[in-house]
């Protein structure tokens, strides 16, 4: 019923026609400002060529959604990818499949859970212009991602969400894509979590990369993490500062497997944005 209401008063509110509005008031919908129940106001934020993220803190859970496009009629919605279920007060909605150097209007609403629905003001921001082309499985910093090269595979996984396959929205291959909008989320691993690869043959690796994921109940979030090499050598524990980005690591090892381990995390469905190693195969030397 409320995802019903909702809808009718986006209706009314996007068009403002009667019949939407006498069917609001039939079905006794409260509509108010989005602005009566934020402690920080909706700010755009991770602005790319190609998608960002909408941020605010409520004072009161809500089940949120923003609406995008390139008009003011939208066409487009983005709903919270926290995973721990109905309203929350943290919101961190990703707007994805835009366009390069184009305006986009939008729109957040959410539902309380007493039913009332909260609607802000439709507001714009630019994309950004297009980013330089990288290659598949290249580095910022060059070199090839030995994990994603072909050949290589994934041995193990302690789980993905929702037992979801590895190709699935929050399954491991999620973390060899190059997307930093997408993760590889365990179900509820915690410390431990792990993934372990297969390389298409032995390598010098020189630098390995790790990206946490993380979720706005303070939970996910992987603080250190080890490397198991050839099922023998334990390398580590290596510190990730926070879940801002990827951390790169030198290191100096032959190895045809890796096996990553979660050693502290503040618990929940650990895992990882993008996770890399770098260097060459022995053949190619």
């Amino acid at each position: 019923m409320v995802a019903l209401a909702a809808l009718t008063a986006q209706s009314a509110l996007a068009g403002g026609a009667s019949e939407s509005a006498a069917v609001l008031q039939e079905r006794a919908v409260a509509v108010q400002p989005l602005e009566n129940v934020t402690a920080t106001a909706a700010t755009i934020l991770d602005v790319t060529d190609e998608s960002a993220r909408l941020h605010f803190i409520g004072t009161i859970p809500l089940a949120c959604t923003v609406v995008y496009g390139e008009t003011p009629a939208f066409g487009s919605a983005s709903i919270d990818q926290d995973m721990s279920g109905g309203a929350i007060i943290e919101h961190n909605p990703v707007m994805v499949g835009l366009q390069p150097d184009t305006l986009y209007y939008y729109r957040v609403q959410g539902s309380a859970e007493d039913g009332t629905f909260y609607v802000s003001d439709v507001a714009t921001f630019r994309t950004a212009k297009p980013a330089a082309a990288q290659a598949p499985g290249q580095a910022a910093e060059g070199g090839t991602n030995l994990l994603t090269a072909a050949g290589a595979s994934i041995l193990a996984v302690s789980s993905n969400y929702a037992d979801q396959p590895n190709s699935g929205t929050w399954g491991i291959e999620r973390a060899l894509d190059g997307n930093g909008r997408t993760a590889w989320s365990s179900a509820g691993d915690g410390d431990d979590a792990f993934v372990e690869f297969v390389l298409a043959e032995r390598a010098q690796i020189e630098r390995i990369e790790f990206w946490t994921r993380t979720m706005s109940n303070d939970t996910a979030q992987i603080f250190s993490l080890r490397v198991l090499v050839n099922g023998e050598q334990m390398l580590g524990p290596f510190s990730l500062e926070d879940a801002s980005r990827a951390y790169s690591f030198d290191v100096d090892l032959v190895a045809s497997r890796l096996r990553f381990e979660v050693v502290d995390s503040n618990g929940g469905n650990t895992g990882a944005v993008e996770i890399a190693a770098y260097g060459t195969p022995l053949a190619a030397r």
